[in-house]
């Protein structure tokens, strides 16, 4: 499974790596919403909410789907700016169908879903759709649905304030921290891109990460299959220190491509047992369990759930999630009547690492 990015014809000069104050802005937004995806600021996401005023931390809860699972491709600049302010007033400037469509694509869940014409802003039957879609992720989803589609320069303004008010409570002091590592990886990128080419200076991106042996398109490798085209805009790539692990690529139609990456610093790896490693590469040699991963990755789901979005039966998604669970991969909490299941973000992440220590000591 790879996302591919055409990029034939396009000219060098359309590459482009640069930081963006308001991608890692919400890179750090992810990092307060799902702590358990990056256990290294554990301790960060902690000091900030204990210093978040209540309206602060109430507005964060209200907006978190434009960034928790998936990030809204507005939050994800392909031009970025110096600062925070001159990328919200771009955002500022993107039509409400465009704005709208990008923010319930993420409410609703996930990229998987579309909306195509006719416009919930302007339709009866569309609109009840992205509810009705909206409704089965949560109450909270539901009631940011319908604000938006009520409203949406009402909710464009108070998200944009909530984010200006990240700016004081928290976003500039880590910024200034963060600045200095993103202009230097900025440099060594565009030396390699100038000097070597962009195979090299994806390479030094990341290994999942590739230039087609052509050089017509990017290959990213991610757990879906997806392709867009450069076209003249270009592809823009902006390094994150909060993004890590994460490689986050915006890829919708009519929007340019961006690709925010992790900037590399080493991880000390956890000594894991021979056995441990060999049981969970075994619960994930089966495509059907990297399926589940991927939607899961975005969040916890239920057994129904998870059948509907992959067209299974639900014993058979229960017979892969036990593997799953005896892995030590997934955990399972009961809401309700319900039980949702959870990735074990850390363990999975360090898998990799786990087996080359397992080889060589």
């Amino acid at each position: 499974m790879t996302l591919r990015i055409d990029i034939g014809g396009l000219p060098s000069g359309r590459l482009r790596f640069a930081a963006s104050p308001l991608a890692e802005l919400t890179a750090m937004l992810h990092v307060l919403a799902e702590p358990g995806h990056h256990p290294r600021f554990a301790g960060w996401a902690g000091d900030v909410w204990a210093g978040l005023r209540p309206e602060l931390a109430e507005r964060l809860r209200e907006a978190e789907f434009l960034w928790r699972s998936s990030r809204a491709d507005f939050l994800v600049p392909a031009r970025p700016r110096p600062t925070l302010a001159e990328e919200l007033d771009d955002v500022d400037r993107i039509d409400d169908e465009t704005y709208v469509t990008a923010a319930l694509i993420t409410t609703c869940g996930s990229n998987r879903v579309h909306f195509a014409a006719p416009s919930p802003l302007t339709d009866a039957t569309a609109r009840e759709r992205a509810l009705d879609l909206a409704q089965a992720r949560g109450a909270l989803q539901e009631a940011f649905a319908e604000r938006l589609l009520a409203d949406p320069a009402a909710v464009r303004a108070r998200v944009r304030r909530t984010l200006e008010l990240c700016a004081e409570a928290f976003f500039d002091a880590a910024w200034t921290g963060v600045a200095g590592q993103l202009a230097g990886d900025l440099r060594v990128k565009n030396d390699l891109l100038k000097r070597q080419g962009l195979a090299t200076a994806l390479a030094s991106i990341s290994s999942a990460v590739t230039l087609a042996p052509d050089g017509t398109c990017i290959v990213v490798d991610k757990l879906q299959d997806n392709a867009t085209a450069a076209h003249g805009a270009g592809v823009t790539f902006l390094p994150s220190v909060f993004g890590r692990p994460h490689l986050v690529v915006v890829h919708a139609p009519g929007w340019q491509p961006v690709v925010q990456y992790p900037v590399a610093e080493a991880d000390p790896s956890e000594p894991v047992s021979l056995e441990t490693v060999t049981l969970r590469l075994e619960a994930l040699a089966h495509p059907v369990r990297l399926r589940l991963l991927r939607t899961l990755a975005r969040g916890p789901h239920t057994t129904g759930e998870l059948a509907h979005a992959w067209e299974l039966s639900p014993p058979e998604v229960s017979r892969h999630l036990a593997v799953l669970r005896r892995a030590g991969l997934l955990t399972a909490r009961r809401q309700g009547r319900y039980v949702r299941h959870s990735l074990n973000v850390p363990d999975l992440t360090a898998l990799g690492a786990d087996l080359l220590a397992a080889v060589l000591r």
